[in-house]
C-alpha cells in the first residue's frame, strides 16, 4: 500500500492579484455612493424632478410627488375652484385620483376604465378622447359630486364612492390627508406651501406641451376656464416690448420683460380673497413649472425660483415697493 502523499510545509504563498482585485472592487464601490450621495445633496431626493406639499400649520406634514402628478392636481383643483366648488370638494376630487391613477392621466385601466379618474366611456362618461382630457375628466367628476346630497358633510370615502362606484369604497380613506394638503395649496388657503424643482421631466403624458408665455396663457385659460382668466385680465409681455390683453385689462403697470405673464388680482375683492387668489394661480404655475418653462413665480412679497434647493420660496430680493412681489398681482417668468 503506497504512502499518502506529504501535505507540503511551510507558509503558503500569497496571492497578490486577488487582494488587488478585492481593493479595487471596493474602490469602485465607494465612488458609486459618493456619487450617489452627491445627487441626492444636489437634488434633494433620487436624481428626478418631484413637488413637495406641505402642512401651512408648520406641523411637519407633508407630500412628495412628480410634476406629472403636480400638474394633473393643479388642473383638478382649478376645475373646481372655477366652478366655485368649495375646498373640500377638491379635496375629495383630488383623493379620488389619486386612489384611481395615482394622478397620473394613464391609458388603461380595469375594463375600459380611462384617465385620471378611471372613468369608463361605456358607462356614460363621454368618449376615451374626452375623459383622457384632465379638464373634461375633473369636470364630469364635479358635476356627479355636486348631485350627491350633503357632500360636504359626508365621510370622504362615502362621497366619493356615490360618485365612482367602486369596488373598493374604503380605499379612498388613506388618501385623504395628502388630498387635504395639495386642496389647501391648490385653492390658495395655505400660502407659500407647494414647491417644485422646476427640472423638465422626460416622461408622462403632460411633457407634450410646449413652453413660454403664450403656453402659460392658454394653459392657464384651459384649466381655469375662458371667463375666469379673462376676468383676470391676465397680460403677457413680448420679446419687443408689447403687451397681448387676453380681454379689456384694469389696466396694470407691465415691466416689458420677455416672456413674463402677469395676472392683476386689484379686482379679486377683499384682502383675503385676493391672497387667497393669488396663491392659487401662484401654486398653478409653480405646479406647471416643469411643462410649461416657467422659471420663476412672485407673489406678495415671496419668490419662488426653479432649480434652486427644492423649489423653496423665499422672500423677494429689492425694495418694499418691488412689483415682483407686489400683494396685488402674479407675475410668471418663463425661460422663452
Amino acid at each position: 500500500m503506497s504512502e499518502p502523499y506529504p501535505f507540503p510545509s511551510g507558509p503558503r504563498p500569497r496571492r497578490r492579484g486577488h487582494r488587488v482585485l478585492r481593493v479595487m472592487a471596493a474602490f469602485v464601490v465607494l465612488v458609486a455612493i459618493a456619487a450617489y450621495l452627491t445627487v441626492q445633496y444636489l437634488t434633494g431626493g433620487n436624481g428626478t424632478p418631484r413637488c413637495v406639499v406641505v402642512s401651512g400649520a408648520d406641523d411637519g406634514t407633508s407630500y412628495e410627488f412628480t410634476p406629472e402628478q403636480a400638474a394633473n392636481a393643479a388642473t383638478i383643483s382649478a376645475v373646481g375652484t372655477s366652478r366655485e366648488l368649495p375646498e373640500r370638494a377638491v379635496t375629495i376630487a383630488l383623493a379620488t385620483a389619486l386612489q384611481e391613477s395615482g394622478l397620473r392621466n394613464i391609458a388603461h385601466g380595469d375594463r375600459d376604465s380611462l384617465g385620471l379618474f378611471q372613468q369608463r366611456p361605456s358607462q356614460g362618461w363621454g368618449t376615451e378622447q374626452q375623459i383622457q382630457d384632465p379638464v373634461y375628466a375633473a369636470g364630469e367628476f364635479y358635476e356627479h359630486l355636486v348631485k350627491v346630497d350633503g357632500y360636504e358633510a359626508l365621510p370622504l370615502t362615502v362621497a366619493a364612492q356615490r360618485v365612482q362606484r367602486s369596488g373598493y369604497p374604503e380605499a379612498y380613506a388613506k388618501h385623504e390627508p395628502d388630498a387635504t394638503l395639495l386642496a389647501a395649496a391648490l385653492t390658495g388657503r395655505s400660502a407659500a406651501t407647494l414647491t417644485c424643482e422646476g427640472r423638465r421631466e422626460t416622461t408622462g403624458a403632460r411633457t407634450a406641451y410646449a413652453g413660454g408665455p403664450d403656453a402659460v396663457r392658454n394653459a392657464l385659460a384651459r384649466d381655469f376656464g375662458d371667463g375666469a382668466f379673462e376676468a383676470a385680465g391676465a397680460v403677457v409681455s413680448s420679446e419687443d416690448g408689447a403687451s397681448a390683453q387676453a380681454s379689456p385689462p384694469p389696466s396694470p403697470t407691465v415691466s416689458p420683460v420677455a416672456g413674463t405673464v402677469t395676472i392683476p388680482l386689484r379686482d379679486a375683492g377683499d384682502e383675503n380673497e385676493v391672497r387667497q387668489r393669488g396663491w392659487k394661480m401662484a401654486h398653478w404655475a409653480v405646479a406647471n413649472s416643469s411643462r410649461l418653462g416657467v422659471e420663476r413665480v412672485s407673489f406678495a412679497g415671496r419668490e419662488w425660483v426653479a432649480e434652486s434647493r427644492a423649489g423653496a420660496w423665499r422672500a423677494v430680493e429689492g425694495t418694499a415697493g418691488d412689483a415682483a412681489g407686489s400683494p396685488t398681482e402674479v407675475r410668471i417668468v418663463t425661460g422663452q
